[in-house]
């Protein structure tokens, strides 16, 4: 969808509808459109649904700070910015539940992209399509996907919150809504979004939500609520699809660059491109890059607020590939200081920094960098534009659920294991079974266990470790928490029963006069 045009003149009405009160102004302005005016023609419709993706373009998304939330809060990583409170916020050390950048930032982008999404939803069934009548439906349809995955950001984070189905006012008053009841309404829009969704896009409009990203996410949520049945359901249709429409590239790291995006390993993906280097306004010259880049990388090259655990680089090391070489994700995925030693045709060169003197004079010895999505494959430094597409959902993530989903409603490993290995083989591991971890095969206990540690190895810094430790229960347990503490110190600060969901933002409880109350333990 890196061809889709947003236009400010949408923008700037998406922002009237909720912040101005139509009732005090006496003259219209000839320049702005209104509510009234504007959603009149097949045009406005898809100009609509745009303005729904365009919300994908500011800091409180993936394009910046949620991985903050889902990668650095997790054991993963963590985070060692000199703004301590931005630190603080992956610890559990939530002092201010107003903390903009850790909370609030969430809250507010997660909800304007439902009210764009509600206002495609009320306006657009008015709208007569006179070229197209079945782009009515899908239009509708990409509304829904869109509303379902900010829902489902709002439960993993906040596990309430206020279930808003139309356009409303500046004025509203929230009014609060239980998991069970979001998660009722993410299932129903979801399933009827993959019921009007194509299985794919022409190359104009590759990007955008399909029947495929729909059944994908839906799975997602199912299970999250321990509905394996269903779920596999739901990725059973993309299985079924494999080596037409999905499939896992053969180059790995394909997957986390701008050279070979929107490929058969993409489910849905966010499109970032560097095109634009404004603010992350309404407007015209809005940014559409990918800023979590700056925000990971060493110091000199970007921020070094966010890095990786050292757990992940000693556990990547446990298993040679087939030819006797180190697993090839580590390489993409860590930047630590005896890299060469383990990857001796590796680069030496990490940005404009020769990596082979630069750990003790450049402060870095201890330190593991994020390198997964970074650019210095073609550039000298980050910035706030980075080009590369966000994969939110690709279809290795697919086949590990798929096999988590066997084994929760009743499979075998042997039944499972397959889909495990053609993770592990693509990038030239043995098959499980023939592996050190082969021991995985004897109980579904234990490949259960083995498999959480298979998604963090394919799937780390992708958005989705902490719905797996929330999934799996590690949250709900000492032992679960102890398992999270030998690797990774922060989970020392957590409170079992408190720390798996963050504070609502006070400002949200004020402001909703007794309709939203605080999250039990704060």
């Amino acid at each position: 969808m890196k061809n889709i045009k947003y236009t400010s003149i949408l923008l700037l009405l998406i922002l009237l509808g909720y912040s101005c009160n139509q009732d005090l102004l006496d003259i219209d302005n000839p320049n702005e459109a209104t509510t009234e005016s504007f959603w009149k023609t097949q045009d406005d419709a898809i100009a609509g649904v745009n303005a729904c993706y365009s919300q994908l373009y500011k800091e409180g998304t993936w394009m910046r700070w949620l991985s903050f939330r889902y990668d650095l809060t997790s054991d993963e990583g963590w985070s060692s910015s000199p703004w301590n409170e931005l630190a603080n916020w992956v610890k559990f050390q939530y002092a201010n539940y107003n903390f903009y950048e850790g909370n609030n930032v969430h809250m507010e982008h997660f909800y304007r992209g439902i009210f764009r999404c509600n206002q495609v939803l009320k306006y657009v069934p008015e709208i007569e399509f006179t070229t197209n009548t079945a782009r009515k439906e899908s239009a509708l349809a990409e509304a829904k996907f869109l509303r379902a995955l900010w829902y489902f950001q709002v439960v993993l984070l906040w596990e309430k919150g206020s279930l808003v189905l139309e356009p409303v006012e500046a004025g509203y008053t929230p009014v609060q809504a239980t998991d069970v009841q979001i998660y009722a309404q993410i299932e129903k829009d979801l399933k009827e979004a993959a019921a009007a969704l194509p299985e794919s896009w022409d190359a104009a409009n590759k990007g955008r939500a399909t029947m495929g990203a729909a059944k994908a996410l839906l799975a997602k949520v199912y299970m999250q609520q321990n509905k394996y049945d269903l779920a596999k359901t739901e990725l059973q249709w993309l299985i079924s699809k494999e080596g037409t429409i999905y499939g896992l590239v053969d180059n790995w790291v394909d997957n986390f660059t701008h050279l070979n995006e929107n490929n058969i390993e993409s489910v849905f993906e966010i499109q970032f491109n560097d095109a634009n280097k404004g603010g992350t306004g309404n407007n015209a010259s809005m940014a559409t890059g990918f800023q979590r880049t700056q925000f990971y990388a060493p110091g000199g090259i970007g921020w070094g607020d966010g890095k990786a655990r050292q757990w992940l680089v000693d556990e990547y090391k446990k298993e040679k590939r087939v030819d006797g070489k180190n697993d090839i994700r580590l390489y993409h995925s860590i930047l630590y200081e005896q890299y060469l030693e383990d990857f001796p045709d590796g680069d030496p060169m990490y940005y404009y920094i020769d990596t082979r003197t630069a750990w003790g004079p450049r402060g870095w010895r201890g330190s593991c960098f994020i390198r997964k999505y970074n650019t210095s494959y073609f550039r000298q430094r980050e910035d706030y534009f980075a080009p590369n597409n966000y994969r939110v959902i690709r279809y290795a993530d697919v086949l590990l659920n798929y096999a988590e989903c066997i084994i929760k409603t009743g499979g075998t490993p042997a039944e499972a294991v397959q889909y495990v290995n053609k993770v592990r083989e693509r990038v030239k591991l043995s098959k499980l079974e023939d592996s050190p971890f082969k021991d995985a095969m004897n109980s579904p206990e234990a490949f259960m266990k083995r498999l959480q540690m298979e998604r963090t190895l394919e799937l780390c810094f992708e958005g989705w470790r902490w719905a797996d430790l929330k999934r799996w229960g590690l949250l709900d347990t000492q032992a679960g928490i102890d398992e999270l503490k030998s690797r990774d110190a922060d989970f020392n600060n957590f409170v079992i029963g408190k720390h798996k969901r963050l504070p609502i933002p006070q400002i949200e409880i004020d402001n909703s006069v007794g309709g939203l109350t605080q999250n039990p333990g704060y």
